[in-house]
């Protein structure tokens, strides 16, 4: 078996519903035409094999004709061209549980699943975390002769560990082996001296080298565990790695011999103070043979430790999830980075550091390593090895509240509480037989005694409905009969007479000259443009109506000259969406109300309406406006319902009384305003849908009282007076100042009378120079200068 170890981020909360669900997923159903179509397919299995998404027609009628690559398409392309259902063979992909069979811990436990090429499906598996379990422990210890003092402070663990256990089990039974290397050169020094007793040079009586030896089985009685360990002697090798990987895979294989109990825990603890060795190392001493991993224990005593080489580590980390075990490695601080490596192989282990192998440093690394591994729930998902190419397997854990998804496990876990994996398994391919042998998929909690199994029943084959008969290519069985012309060679009697039935009722030439006659049957010809069937290959898929540059506009396939549309499409060209949405207006209204949806597009009911949606009209008037002669009519006739019929002629026939009239809720009302002859302002509104006008109009009108009327001609009087007052003034002062200065700005001769109306503009007191100049005649001119002094107001002037 080939194992995936691997978790993923979350699965989807409807998980938590049921303790099992299964989904089944496939590829997208949209997929363009090549994936499914090609003219390298002649056959129902070759169909189905490019993907779960394709479908074969095995209708013996399809398409007559045409060749079988044309029975392979998506449903939905192959029932629009004429193929029922029920006479296509597609992908069956089926999900069965036992939900019969009982468990504690894992469920459910047996699973069957049906799959094709290019198919996936989903189960959930659940695993339980216990309250309390039944602990068996097992001590391998490196009896090297560097582990003397550590082995020593092994004699006080038992009872120690017993107490300490009891918060978190009540059965604790503990067990002991022991390990050193393999005894052959260059491992151990094969001097006849050093067989026996490898410490001779020493004088220290050592027990032979060994690659591993069980020493007591589980029991629960401590004093017996402390008596065994007190007689234990240290042995000793050549070479610095030990024999550990060894003698661990014989302590989990070995079940029987070793006492592990089916309901318990099992804790496989290694002590030890060197590397291990690992797989191939044995070559050093001409042991070439592979590990089988099976038991080989004789009185305890591994026997094919001389035989066979160091187990793998993927061959160690598979027979340590079968036998459902967690292993804890307590190492001294040299050695921890190289079993820090192989702990990242080996699931469901844990590596402690310890400086002295102390009996208290022990017992807490194994309450501790106990707790962790527990609280971390993960599971191990193989396939068998001769399928493990064809599958591919993906995990995702759903971990409970106050858990986390840590690397490969949710960790944090507490007694009680449930983690749900959900495992999609998908088939890629069949096998080069194309026989339909089933397949094993285990899901394994780690450390857990319960397993799921599920059965994969790969479907390579067709059956093709109940005749069995998948019209996978035509045949021709004729007589054997020939006959020899001359101008034509050797003639089959059966050829010669069905050439006929591939002829047309007054047609000339076989298949209508667009295919070849065989075995009485028309095997009509393809090209470029697409294909030809039919009896007597006078159909074809190309010669629809083209939009956009494509057949049927992309959106259907033709059939005998015409487009059979996709679900949302229609027309001839299947140019046209069923759905109106293309058409609705931001009023929720299809055209504005205006106009009707005819392929997607908006024909106006008025000829002088336009835009995409009828809402734009340049030359209508406005919706008020062309309401008002309505609106007049009804107030003419006193807005009573007895007397609206009199409007009939010049309103629409939909127009309502309101005391106030207010938009109204799901419909769209256009707010307006009438002034009557008597200066009244009427409100009412008017809407229009689906063709229809409808008009509210208020009962209450909007009219001015008579002394509000007054007070604003008297105001208005009062403003015009005033205006024209202050232009009168304005007009008489500059007709004042022209009359009484000349233009050049000089005095005029004579004597200035003032009047009473003009001592206003006359100063009390004044002062002038006075100029006189004569030009005449020319020869004798005169100028004459007088100063004019102050004088009182009213006297004359004198000169």
């Amino acid at each position: 078996m080939t194992s995936w170890f691997r978790t993923y981020g979350s699965v989807p909360l409807c998980l938590l519903l049921c303790c099992v669900l299964v989904a089944v997923g496939t590829e997208s159903s949209n997929a363009g035409d090549s994936s499914c179509w090609s003219p390298s397919v002649t056959s129902c299995a070759e169909c189905l094999g490019r993907g779960p998404q394709c479908a074969w027609c095995f209708k013996e009628d399809f398409l007559d004709g045409a060749v079988p690559s044309q029975r392979c398409d998506l449903p939905a392309k192959l029932f629009r061209r004429g193929c029922e259902q029920e006479f296509m063979e597609q992908s069956e992909i089926k999900v069965e549980v036992d939900a019969t069979v009982s468990s504690t811990q894992v469920s459910p436990q047996d699973i069957s699943i049906t799959l094709r090429p290019g198919s996936e499906a989903s189960v959930v598996v659940a695993v339980k975390q216990l309250e309390c379990y039944p602990v068996d422990l097992y001590y391998l210890v490196d009896v090297s002769a560097s582990m003397q003092e550590n082995l020593n402070h092994l004699k006080t663990v038992g009872v120690a560990l017993s107490l300490r256990m009891t918060e978190h089990s009540s059965d604790l039974w503990l067990g002991f082996g022991s390990f050193v290397d393999k005894p052959v050169s260059p491992y151990i020094n094969v001097h006849p001296s050093k067989i026996n007793n490898p410490c001779s040079d020493y004088e220290i009586r050592c027990r032979p080298a060994h690659g591993f030896h069980h020493v007591l089985g589980m029991t629960g009685n401590m004093s017996e565990f402390t008596r065994v360990i007190k007689r234990q002697r240290i042995s000793g090798n050549m070479d610095t790695p030990e024999g550990g990987l060894d003698a661990m895979l014989q302590a989990a294989v070995c079940q029987r011999s070793v006492g592990w109990r089916p309901e318990a825990k099992r804790l496989l603890l290694l002590m030890t103070d060197q590397p291990s060795h690992l797989a191939l190392d044995s070559r050093l001493a001409g042991i070439v043979t592979p590990h089988d991993g099976l038991c080989h224990l004789e009185n305890n005593v591994y026997t094919g430790s001389t035989r066979m080489d160091h187990p793998s580590v993927g061959q160690l980390s598979d027979k340590l999830l079968e036998n459902h075990m967690y292993t804890i490695f307590a190492v001294e601080k040299q050695q921890y980075q190289w079993y820090k490596e192989l702990v990242s192989f080996l699931p469901g282990s844990y590596l402690g550091k310890l400086g002295l192998f102390q009996a208290s440093h022990l017992i807490e690394l194994v309450v501790d390593a106990y707790k962790r591994l527990l609280s971390e729930v993960a599971v191990s998902v193989s396939v068998e090895d001769k399928a493990v190419s064809r599958y591919w397997v993906s995990v995702s854990p759903l971990c409970p509240n106050g858990s986390t998804a840590k690397d490969q496990s949710c960790s944090g876990v507490q007694p009680g509480q449930t983690v749900y994996f959900n495992i999609t398994i998908g088939m890629r391919s069949c096998p080069e037989d194309a026989e339909d042998e089933d397949v094993t998929v285990l899901v394994r909690p780690v450390g857990y005694n319960e397993s799921t199994v599920i059965k994969i029943h790969p479907k390579c084959s067709c059956s093709c409905g109940p005749t069995r008969n998948c019209n996978d290519a035509s045949q021709c069985r004729g007589s054997s009969y020939q006959e020899q012309r001359p101008d034509h060679g050797l003639i089959k009697d059966s050829d010669r007479d069905s050439n006929w039935s591939c002829r047309a009722d007054g047609s000339d030439g076989d298949c209508g000259g667009r295919g070849v006659c065989t075995c009485g049957r028309c095997l009509c010809e393809q090209t470029r443009l697409g294909t030809v069937y039919g009896k007597y290959c006078e159909i074809d898929d190309f010669s629809c109506p083209y939009e956009g540059g494509l057949l049927c506009a992309g959106r259907g396939v033709c059939v005998s000259g015409e487009c059979v549309c996709e679900d949302d499409w229609t027309g001839d060209s299947c140019g046209c969406p069923v759905s109106k949405a293309t058409c609705q207006s931001a009023n929720g209204l299809l055209c504005s109300g205006r106009g009707r949806c005819m392929c997607g597009e908006c024909v106006c009911d008025d000829p002088w309406r336009s835009g995409d949606f009828c809402e734009r009209c340049p030359g209508c008037q406005s919706t008020c406006q062309s309401s008002w002669k309505c609106v007049d009519c009804h107030l003419s006739h006193g807005l009573t319902q007895k007397e609206a019929g009199q409007c009939n002629n010049t309103c629409a026939p939909l127009v309502g009384y309101m005391d106030v009239v207010s938009g109204q809720a799901g419909e769209m009302w256009i707010q307006c305003m009438y002034i009557s002859n008597d200066s009244c302002r009427y409100r009412f509104q008017t809407s229009s849908q689906s063709g229809q006008t409808r008009l509210h109009i208020s009962t209450r009108p909007e009219c001015a009282s008579s002394i509000s009327r007054l007070v604003g001609t008297f105001l208005s009087v009062c403003a015009l007076t005033v205006l024209c007052g202050l232009v009168a003034v304005a007009v008489s002062r500059l007709l004042l100042q022209k009359r009484g200065w000349s233009p050049g700005g000089a005095a005029q001769d004579g004597p200035y009378h003032c009047t009473g109306k003009d001592l206003s503009f006359i100063p009390t007191t004044n002062e002038k120079m006075v100029t006189y100049r004569r030009d005449h005649p020319p020869d004798r001119p005169m100028e004459m200068h007088i100063q004019v002094p102050k004088m009182p107001l009213g006297d004359p002037w004198q000169y």
